[in-house]
């Protein structure tokens, strides 16, 4: 069964605005909403993933630098 709850609109500058009872809050800090005939529909922005996250940035052109410089020769070790 579909839950339902009776909510008042209000005016936030010149937005129309409605408060999400508790029992509705969704995750996050985006929502996207659409309009589907005369209903407006609002569902909760999925949290991009680590790969949609790296596939994002920009390459890195800068040169590694040399960390090994300066130290001195690994030894050998025999077991």
């Amino acid at each position: 069964m579909v839950e339902t709850r009776r909510v008042r609109l209000f005016r936030n500058g010149r937005n129309q605005a409605v408060r999400i009872p508790v029992e509705f809050e969704l995750p996050g800090r985006e929502a996207l909403l659409r309009r589907e005939g005369h209903a407006l529909v609002l569902e909760p922005l999925a949290k991009p993933s680590l790969l949609q996250t790296l596939d994002g940035l920009a390459p890195i052109e800068d040169a590694f630098p040399d960390i090994d410089e300066g130290l001195k020769p690994l030894r050998d070790i025999e077991l």
